[in-house]
């Protein structure tokens, strides 16, 4: 350790081997301090589970060293004392964090009955740890299964309703790491999730990741004539999904575009107009060009059943985007939209002129 004079001259005097050695063994090992630091947790200090929260909040080596806290973290989780739940709880959570390990271990170690407890709490601060807390634990492939057993599901829709702002955040993000077990998505709705699901992604930014997994997760859920009756029942429901097509990230607006085509597949005739009538096509047209890979081909598969008459794959390949937006763009009701339409289109020819009709059909084919 250096002296005060070292620091202050900015020099450092080398000690000899027989100081080196008596300073190391005047101070604890790492390792020893970690054990000492496992213990004091296993009495029920609370200022212990702080430090470990401290130690772990960005530093991968100290979670994997500190697992140990994990057991007893969950013992204190169950404390009466909210402060002490509270510290354990944080803990936890950043033990959890990039830790596959410490993930599964917690779940193992009993840490969702209390958990759930908290997110049932009337104190909205440890309704949001125990959400963020579930987020974390859910992103395991190995906890997704026991977490959806636990009854977490309608808890969280609960919170997506009534929660803070991040918890609700939250809860959308481990509802939607929850929704990759088809089996959970009958269990999601029957709580009624779509008037929370529409709230947060009218009330927040398009491009946000809390829309691209709202999107996400109605993707799945739309799947179900349940769902879409639910949603088309919710005032600007439709309308919502069309701006996360038009202003999403690109994660975003490739689930958008699939919730939408989800719909118009199960049912055209009953979809359609009112999908052209919130004004998708813009940014349908938009994304043939400037959407991943995923989004372009449904697109152009949306395009063509958006139209009056849809052709066939063969005829699809022998036409071209510029006919395909004017059969549109005559379904739909009033000047602007159709007006809209056209300028998009006229402005992509426009981006792509040295391509120009050869781009623009190999673009609005299936292959």
């Amino acid at each position: 350790m250096e002296s005060p004079e070292a620091c202050s001259s900015g020099e450092t005097s080398p000690l000899s081997p027989a100081a080196a050695a008596a300073a190391a063994a005047e101070r604890p090992s790492e390792a020893a301090a970690l054990r000492a630091l496992v213990d004091r947790v296993r009495a029920g200090e609370v200022d212990a589970a702080r430090e470990v929260r401290r130690l772990t909040r960005a530093s991968a080596r100290h979670r994997r060293k500190l697992a140990a806290a994990v057991d007893p973290l969950v013992a204190m989780l169950r404390s009466a004392a909210p402060e002490a739940g509270e510290a354990a709880l944080l803990a936890l959570l950043n033990l959890a964090v990039r830790d596959e390990r410490n993930k599964t271990k917690i779940v193992d170690a009993g840490a969702l009955e209390p958990l759930l407890c908290y997110l049932q709490s009337s104190d909205l601060n440890l309704q949001e740890y125990a959400t963020a807390a579930l987020l974390t634990l859910s992103a395991s492939s190995t906890n997704k299964p026991i977490i959806s057993a636990s009854g977490a599901i309608p808890l969280l829709v609960k919170v997506l309703k009534e929660g803070n702002p991040q918890a609700k955040n939250d809860a959308v993000m481990a509802l939607y790491n929850l929704s990759t077990i088809a089996d959970n998505l009958q269990a999601i709705l029957s709580v009624q999730p779509i008037p929370p699901l529409i709230e947060l992604l009218k009330g927040g930014k398009r491009s946000s990741k809390t829309a691209d997994k709202c999107c996400a997760l109605l993707e799945s859920l739309l799947a179900f004539d349940q769902c879409r009756v639910a949603l088309t029942s919710e005032e600007g429901g439709v309308l919502a999904i069309v701006e996360v097509l038009e202003e999403g990230s690109l994660q975003g607006r490739e689930h958008a575009v699939g919730a939408l085509l989800t719909m118009c597949e199960s049912d055209r005739s009953k979809y359609r107009d009112l999908i052209l009538n919130e004004g998708a096509i813009p940014g349908l047209l938009e994304l043939t060009v400037h959407g991943t890979p995923k989004s372009r081909m449904k697109a152009h598969v949306l395009l063509d059943l958006l139209r009056n008459s849809p052709y066939s794959r063969s005829k699809l390949q022998a036409d071209t985007l510029e006919n395909l937006v004017t059969n549109i763009a005559s379904q739909i009701d009033g000047e602007d939209r159709g007006g809209k339409a056209k300028k998009m289109l006229a402005e992509m020819v426009k981006v792509s002129m040295e391509q120009s009709l050869r781009h623009l059909q190999r673009r609005a084919s299936f292959a």
